[in-house]
């Protein structure tokens, strides 16, 4: 079997490289390509593992004809171009809790270097002036401090904040009370926050919804000696509009780590004014966030390429390296089904519904209903994969829905696929034996017992004496082996479906010749 091959395309710490070898991975380091040398190489990797430097834009996956992932180790993706990269079917990670600590740590430095002035007056003393009465600072021990964005690293913030005696306001939409309660913050609208806090820092990724969250107006709804860092994503705040409050007093003070445009340019309005601090985007450059990201980046796409676990992935549902091969079976039904169903329906689809029952019920849905999807849209692209499916899907306007029933049926564990097209419903269900073996047990309303799997002629039929004799003489006329032939019926006379597994490809000669065959309404060669 031939290994997974990755490319470390940055700067990274050398243990990643070891960990990809040491799970199955075959790896080249390279940093510092130019585009052009990463495009001309990239379609031999299946892995892709940056930081910050390389940028993974359309022109480069255009020309990844193998990749599968791409690593972000650290937390910003801004260099990757996610929806284009999930179009292609490559799943896009990042390491979003490496560098946690050291940019929640950052955060709370640059706060205590904004409230005691610290660059200033050790630039003031260095220089032999010794400006002791230059500089008046506020202690940390009462105030408030008003976070915006209480996730991973601002709830870090939060508890060093409640260390350093302060009280704590969030506005996050996403923080529930009882959240709030549990991290011992008040939780609040934006518009309390900014009229309560002495201290501000945001840590919330760059969105629509976010990008100037402090806005010149925003800004204006601050209390008057407020003190703003900002160790997250350049965007969040107006630089012009903060400058202005600095020059005002409105803003005592004011410390980014980031900006809009970085690096920024030498003559960049806020450099030079008083009471304000900066850093060079060193939010997660400590030896152990390197260390860390470098490490967790290696494991998960390892993970991903060898076992198909995915682990922080921002286009697929995360799938634990654990939970992989226990899914896996349950996939490569629910894919089958989906190909089934996509090639016997007829019309137009407009909706298409996955219902989990038995054991399948107590599963993650996404994964499965990617692979139904995956199965489906085989019949639209020839690159589609799970990464990619729900994109297609979605594009084409279908309806997709998951459903979990928890009752007992006839088979421990079930999955139905239903469509719905111009011209009805059409149903396959299908189960799994001995845990891994997955089976078709149902199509279109008529229970039958067969594999999915190869070339297949699928035949809908009046059931009647000596047709099985018909159809098998006839394939053998054509030069056909039979390996499996599978049977059911709707009752004694009626509608009946034959499903036959072949050693080889079907010719259309022999649909058309199957299609004369008296008694015969629906003939199709299928693949899988």
């Amino acid at each position: 079997m031939t290994k997974p091959k990755v490319l470390i395309s940055d700067k990274m710490d050398p243990n990643a490289a070891r960990i990809f070898e040491e799970r199955g991975c075959d790896v080249d380091v390279k940093p510092g390509m130019t585009p052009d040398e990463l495009k001309a190489v990239i379609g031999q990797y299946d892995g892709l593992a940056i930081r910050s430097a390389t940028k993974a834009t359309r022109e480069i996956l255009d020309a990844a004809t193998n990749l599968k992932v791409i690593g972000r180790a650290g937390i910003g993706v801004d260099n990757v171009d996610i929806p284009y990269a999930s179009s292609k079917g490559v799943v896009v990670m990042n390491t979003p809790f490496g560098n946690s600590i050291t940019t929640a740590e950052h955060a709370i430095a640059l706060i205590f270097a904004v409230a005691r002035q610290i660059p200033a007056a050790d630039a003031g003393t260095q220089a032999g002036t010794w400006p002791k009465n230059d500089f008046m600072g506020v202690e940390l021990t009462g105030k408030t401090l008003g976070l915006i964005g209480a996730g991973n690293i601002g709830s870090i913030v939060a508890s060093r904040a409640l260390g350093l005696k302060m009280k704590v306001v969030a506005y996050d939409p996403f923080l529930t009370e009882e959240r709030a309660v549990e991290m011992g913050v008040e939780k609040a609208d934006l518009d309390t926050l900014l009229a309560k806090a002495d201290f501000i820092t945001l840590h919330t990724p760059l969105t629509d919804q976010t990008r100037n969250i402090l806005s010149a107006e925003n800004l204006a709804k601050t209390k008057k000696g407020v003190r703003i860092v900002n160790c997250a994503r350049g965007g969040l705040i107006d630089e012009a509009a903060l400058k202005d409050m600095l020059d005002s007093g409105h803003v005592a003070g004011a410390a980014l780590d980031v900006f809009a445009q970085e690096p920024p340019a030498p003559d960049h309005p806020l450099f030079g004014t008083k009471n304000f601090i900066c850093t060079p985007h060193l939010g997660a450059s400590t030896t152990e966030a390197q260390v860390n990201v470098a490490l967790q980046v290696a494991e998960q796409m390892a993970d991903y390429l060898v076992t198909g676990g995915v682990t922080n992935a921002l286009n697929v549902p995360s799938l634990s390296a654990e939970e992989a091969p226990k899914l896996k079976p349950y996939m490569a039904l629910a894919e089958r089904l989906g190909s089934l169903v996509g090639q016997l329906a007829h019309g137009n689809l407009t909706q298409i519904s996955i219902e989990r029952e038995g054991a399948a019920a107590a599963l993650s849905g996404k994964p499965l209903e990617a692979a139904v999807l995956a199965g489906l849209m085989k019949q639209y692209s020839d690159t589609v994969n799970m990464v990619n499916a729900p994109y297609l899907a979605r594009e084409r306007g279908l309806d997709v829905r998951s459903i979990r029933h928890e009752r007992d049926g006839a088979y421990n564990t079930l999955l139905r696929v239903t469509v719905a097209t111009s011209q009805g419903d059409r149903s396959v269900a299908g189960t799994l034996f001995g845990a891994e073996n997955p089976r078709l047990v149902e199509i279109f309303g008529i229970g039958i017992e067969a594999e999915l799997a190869g070339h297949m002629l699928y035949i809908v039929n009046q059931d009647a004496p000596g047709f099985i004799g018909r159809i098998g003489s006839l394939l053998g006329e054509h030069g056909i082996n039979i390996g499996t032939f599978n049977l059911g019926r709707r009752e004694a006379g009626g509608e009946a479906v034959l499903l036959l597994s072949v050693d080889q490809a079907i010719p259309d000669e022999l649909v058309k010749a199957a299609c004369a065959v008296e008694g015969v309404k629906v003939v199709k060669a299928l693949e899988f």
